[in-house]
């Protein structure tokens, strides 16, 4: 998540610094910078997104096992509810 986090802060401040340099200035570039951002780490951070995903996927995954599986020990044989 970090890893991921890092790469989308340094696309944008690296789109910042090359409209800072083409003269584009203040605000202005700081916007332009944040709107390019976006669309492109979609593109360009496919990879490292799905990661992030499959990892989160995975930790909750394992967290609804192991709650059913302490339903599972906290009662054993459920009564059918009429």
């Amino acid at each position: 998540m970090w890893l991921y986090s890092l790469l989308r802060f340094g696309l944008f401040f690296a789109l910042w610094g090359l409209l800072e340099l083409i003269g584009v200035h203040g605000l202005f570039s700081a916007f332009l910078g944040l709107v390019l951002s976006i669309p492109l780490s979609l593109v360009l951070l496919s990879r490292p997104r799905s990661v992030v995903a499959g990892n989160i996927e995975q930790r909750v995954n394992a967290r609804r096992e192991s709650i059913e599986e302490l339903n599972s020990r906290l009662d054993p044989d459920p009564e059918p509810e009429d």
